[in-house]
């Protein structure tokens, strides 16, 4: 086996056993590459020049203006669950489907699609339909292997449904390589852009939530045991149009928001994650206003509102880049 190979399976080991551990995952990533890389420097198996370009690599990560779609992404996540907007949407599902046999699992499978097509994460799917779903599901009697893995299962759709960060981290990667292979042919390289690459996985993404689905159904056919239908209340009052407009209302309109101005070419993936930001802000302002029962301070809400699009026009505006030689006088 040569070094190389060797170096690498450690490497991996080594950060396994330390995340196992508890360590930090920044403090563990960062540290296992460093540990790692100087044992390679002196093994001669990474060439000291190749250290030498990483602050340049770096500077070029930090100025590649697609990656910032990256933090707004995450921000439009958590705000829409810090607002409760899965926690309605998860209720609105599930009281939908609950006389269905396995309906549960349809909800919870669905209930993933919308939030992964409206906030691009993963942890805060998983999270919220852990504790929401979770003992509703094992409480009606479901197989705590079925509720479980169609809990996770549902979670893993932020990992290819767009806006999807692992799409965008690796467009950049796929962008890189492209236009590497591009310059050793002598051919010319093509662009690989985010929008390409959130546009091919749109239908694997939903044949994923179909094929999902159809294990539930198959599952509920074969075993019904193990997914049963759930009997409400006879004091539960069936749903009205208007609530299922209000839960389902929110993540609709950030996925028509972000992807329908990417895929349509009307905004750039950046451009879209600062419109979702800005839009899930919004929608929970309106949630926690006071009209709908809940204490909160709307004029706050629109204030902040505001200034991010006003920090959007001076950003267009002005170059508020400082310290680049590049910036015309």
């Amino acid at each position: 086996m040569e070094l190389e190979l060797i170096l690498a399976l450690g490497m991996f080991l080594c950060a396994i056993l330390a995340l196992l551990a508890g360590y930090p995952v920044a403090l563990t990533l960062g540290g296992v590459a460093l540990i790692f890389g100087l044992i390679g420097v002196e093994m001669g198996l990474i060439p000291l020049p190749i250290l030498r370009n990483l602050p340049s690599r770096i500077l070029g990560s930090m100025e590649n203006q697609v990656l910032i779609a990256v933090p707004l992404f995450v921000l439009m996540g958590v705000i829409l669950e810090r607002s409760k907007v899965a926690d309605d949407l998860l209720h609105t599902a599930s009281r939908l489907l609950a006389r269905v046999r396995g309906g549960l699992g349809y909800a919870v499978v669905i209930v993933g699609a919308l939030l992964a097509a409206s906030t691009g994460i993963v942890g805060a799917t998983v999270i919220t339909m852990t504790l929401i779903a979770l003992p509703t599901m094992l409480k009606q009697g479901y197989d705590p292997k079925l509720a479980t893995g169609t809990i996770a299962a549902s979670g893993t759709l932020g990992q290819i449904i767009p806006p999807s960060i692992v799409l965008i981290l690796l467009a950049d990667a796929v962008s890189n390589a492209n236009q590497s292979a591009a310059m050793r042919s002598g051919g010319g390289a093509g662009v690989v852009s985010v929008g390409d690459l959130f546009a091919g996985a749109l239908i694997p993404g939903l044949m994923l939530v179909g094929l999902y689905l159809l294990y539930l159904v198959v599952t509920a056919i074969l075993r019904p045991s193990a997914s049963p239908a759930i009997e409400l209340d006879e004091d539960t009052e069936p749903l009205s149009i208007g609530e299922i407009a209000r839960s389902l209302g929110a993540p609709l309109l950030l996925i028509i928001a972000v992807l329908g101005s990417i895929l349509g070419g009307l905004a750039s993936p950046t451009e879209a994650s600062a419109i979702g930001a800005g839009g899930a802000l919004l929608l929970a302002g309106l949630r926690l206003a006071p009209e709908h029962g809940r204490p909160g301070d709307l004029g706050s809400i629109w204030a902040a509102f505001a200034s991010v699009l006003i920090l959007g026009v001076l950003a267009n505006l002005m170059d508020l880049r400082i310290n680049r030689e590049s910036i015309p006088a």
